[in-house]
């Protein structure tokens, strides 16, 4: 069938015009993404500093939450700009929006223990309950803090031990924080002969007390009879210091009160030797 050079040249300018307007309007809507991509770039940088200087104000804010939540402003203002510039195109955002909230639901299925560590992070770094460089005891973890994450905490031991404990661990238990009251009480129990002096005992322990600087003197230090055995009396000293010289004082005023004893001739007694065993008589 002949071709109509007529038609043929008026399908071409047809196509020409058509794809002049594709272009043009797909070029208006290219410089309006990179325009609008420009400006929501900047705009969320310019969220991220304010948010993380507005909660700088806050007294006790930690610097980790800051960050936190200054990066999800930014990183939500992104996602934003970016489901508009796909709009530009003709792309239908209502159906990103549900994709990007069943993707979001299946990593939050997917990573459920994680998100718990990230709420009790924050928790914590809120509320704190213990803070770096205390010592404390949470269930069986026990040690000083180094350092709080969103998602694990890290402790240091009595023994040196390293520590990293998930934070849905530490928040979902009693905390006991030694250093937070700055003041600990400390007992010092000794058992002594039942023909001791009892009196003599007490007041001894309680000038060993009196003389040591770091035993506090609100509240006084004292001395009593904590309990009775068939040949010995229990006589416990109890007094405050600051949670920093706890241990230094407890080891100090123990040796001090045996060595007391023994210059009063308060006499502490030993054990009753153990009956033989027939290993121990064979050897």
């Amino acid at each position: 069938m002949p071709i109509d050079p007529q038609n043929a040249l008026l399908t071409v300018q047809a196509g020409l015009s058509q794809l002049s307007a594709l272009i043009v309007s797909y070029s208006l809507s290219a410089v309006g993404a990179v325009i609008l991509l420009v400006v929501g770039y900047i705009v969320a940088g310019f969220a991220e500093r304010s948010i993380f200087a507005g909660l700088g104000h806050i007294h006790g804010f930690d610097q980790t939450l800051r960050h936190f939540f200054s990066k999800i402003v930014r990183y939500a203002i992104l996602v934003l700009v970016v489901i508009m510039v796909l709009g530009q195109f003709g792309v239908q955002t209502a159906s990103i929006i549900a994709a990007i909230g069943a993707i979001g639901l299946a990593i939050g299925l997917a990573l459920q223990g994680t998100l718990q560590n990230i709420a009790a992070g924050i928790m914590l770094l809120a509320l704190r309950p213990f803070r770096i460089g205390e010592s404390v005891e949470v269930g069986s973890i026990a040690g000083s803090i180094e350092e709080i994450g969103l998602f694990a905490t890290k402790l240091r031991s009595a023994e040196g031990v390293y520590i990293l404990a998930p934070n849905s661990t530490l928040w979902n238990q009693p905390v006991r924080n030694f250093s937070r009251n700055g003041v600990r009480r400390g007992d010092i129990t000794l058992s002594i002969g039942s023909w001791n002096d009892i009196d003599r005992a007490q007041k001894t322990l309680l000038a060993i007390a009196a003389a040591e600087r770091r035993v506090k003197r609100e509240p006084a230090p004292t001395a009593f009879v904590a309990a009775l055995g068939e040949s010995t009396v229990s006589i416990t000293l109890r007094y405050w210091t600051s949670s920093v010289d706890f241990f230094a004082a407890q080891a100090d005023l123990t040796k001090r009160a045996k060595q007391e004893f023994d210059r009063e001739r308060i006499s502490i007694p030993l054990p009753p030797p153990q009956a033989p065993t027939p290993e121990t008589r064979r050897q």
